[in-house]
């Protein structure tokens, strides 16, 4: 079995799992007789990738793929709630199902906590809904025994289908073959090639409605930011992502000093500390828009940027589904997977071999965090300068 489990004690815990679980519904698979997917037979599809906001927004392109090879079906898009808002509007989704699972949002786990004033759904409340629908075609996009657990099995549903590098392929009708190590996007994509669904062309981003965009203009106007402007996020869900506080400072001076530009900051609420620290580094003075925007009004200011400067995180992924230049800064995290896809982007690594085998979550280099440490603000800003030139700026 090929796992793609880098640490250690989840994939033991995931073989275990496999073992066990492979025995027990081994006289179960005897008597079950393996059925090709006809699209003609599909009336309902569920597509589920729940955690994170970005990996969500990388699993948005199989879905025009989807509706193309099975034009019948309504497609239903079970996420948690943050990657909710980001697929609003979205013309190849019948429905959104939002839902944060325990074992993502472990936060979650010890208090009740609200959504638009409602309690947020319950996984038995949320078991109920999803097997009341009767889905014909479950597609879980992450390849999480887990999710394929909790998720997949207790619905009974015609096809199940998803990878089985993270484990619970014997609770699949069909496992899509893994091709190896690529950016994330293609690995979506390849559930619907797999499929027989059309996948040649990507078509993903946050669909903006035209009240948003004008909302976007106004926004702009209001707060006396001029085209063109260079979107700055230095926020990050994961804290080994995050480069130094006071390389962020000389960075977004040098734009507004040496390329003349507006940076606009676009950092989330949970930075707001961290931001107000920087901005006290700080010679030049940007627009911070810290904490001031929901995903969907992030989605427009991006929109409007002439660039987005940011590290390996969910708006670096929103600015590229729309086509927005970005340079990214990378450390832990693997750019061969998650890299800005299918735009004009540039990332700023170092060779660290140990990325690779790099849960992202802890740092075993005998200098802590060196991957990020070692890349200095004019690698950064060489990087955006030749990003400028290539969009003809």
């Amino acid at each position: 079995m090929q796992y793609k489990i880098i640490n250690r004690k989840k994939r033991i815990a995931t073989a275990a799992a496999d073992m066990i679980g492979g025995i027990l519904h081994a006289p179960l698979k005897l008597f079950k007789r393996h059925r090709e997917i006809d699209p003609q037979q599909i009336n309902t599809i569920l597509v589920i990738r729940t955690a994170y906001i970005g990996d969500a927004i990388m699993t948005v392109p199989i879905l025009k793929p989807l509706r193309a090879g099975f034009p019948n079906a309504e497609i239903s898009f079970l996420t948690s709630s943050g990657a909710a808002p980001a697929l609003e509007t979205n013309p190849y989704i019948h429905d959104i199902i939002a839902y944060d699972p325990l074992w993502f949002y472990a936060p979650y786990k010890k208090r009740k906590y609200r959504e638009n004033g409602k309690k947020r759904k319950t996984y038995p409340a949320l078991m109920r809904e999803l097997r009341g629908r009767r889905f014909d075609l479950v597609i879980e996009a992450r390849g999480d025994i887990r999710d394929i657990l909790m998720l997949v099995r207790p619905l009974d549903a015609r096809y199940k289908v998803s990878y089985d590098i993270g484990g619970g392929g014997f609770l699949l009708t069909h496992v899509v073959p893994y091709g190896g190590l690529r950016h994330k996007v293609e690995y979506h994509l390849d559930i619907a090639r797999y499929l027989g669904c059309p996948a040649t062309e990507t078509e993903w981003g946050v669909y903006l409605t035209k009240e948003e965009k004008a909302n976007t203009r106004k926004f702009l106007r209001d707060n006396s930011i001029k085209k063109p402007f260079i979107a700055v996020h230095p926020g990050v869900r994961i804290p080994l992502k995050k480069w130094q506080l006071e390389k962020y400072a000389e960075l977004y001076d040098a734009i507004a000093r040496d390329l003349g530009m507006i940076t606009v900051i676009t950092a989330s609420n949970k930075d707001t500390d961290y931001v107000k620290a920087m901005l006290r580094l700080m010679r030049t003075t940007p627009v911070d828009l810290t904490g001031r925007l929901t995903l969907r009004e992030l989605a427009g200011v991006l929109s409007e940027s002439l660039l987005f400067v940011c590290n390996d995180s969910a708006p670096m992924h929103i600015a590229a589904s729309m086509g927005v230049p970005v340079v990214a800064v990378f450390g832990p995290s693997k750019s061969i997977e998650t890299a800005p896809y299918g735009n004009p982007h540039r990332v700023v690594e170092k060779d660290f071999p140990c990325r690779y085998t790099c849960d992202e979550n802890t740092c075993k280099h005998e200098r802590f965090h060196a991957c990020m440490k070692t890349i200095e603000v004019e690698d950064v800003l060489t990087a955006i300068k030749d990003l400028l030139k290539e969009v003809n700026v």
